[in-house]
């Protein structure tokens, strides 16, 4: 299963706050993907501190597709 969540009509801070609500959804190996118009560096933050990882791909519209996922190895604090 996977997740996406289109935030590009969402106004701050929904889309860090449906994000970290999905992300608390997902079993192990499943991704959500984000879409937004801006790259979020505080969901960034907050998702680095937490063990997950990203990849990010800018769309022919502009979109940045964010997919994230759990850290197979997740840092130490």
């Amino acid at each position: 299963m996977s997740i996406v969540i289109d935030g590009r009509e969402m106004v701050p801070p929904e889309p860090m706050e449906a994000t970290l609500a999905g992300l608390d959804s997902l079993a192990a190996g499943e991704s959500l993907t984000l879409l937004l118009y801006c790259q979020p560096v505080p969901l960034f933050n907050v998702l680095r501190r937490n063990g997950y990882v990203w990849q990010e791909q800018i769309l022919e519209d502009g979109t940045h597709s964010i997919t994230i996922q759990q850290a197979t190895n997740s840092p130490p604090d």
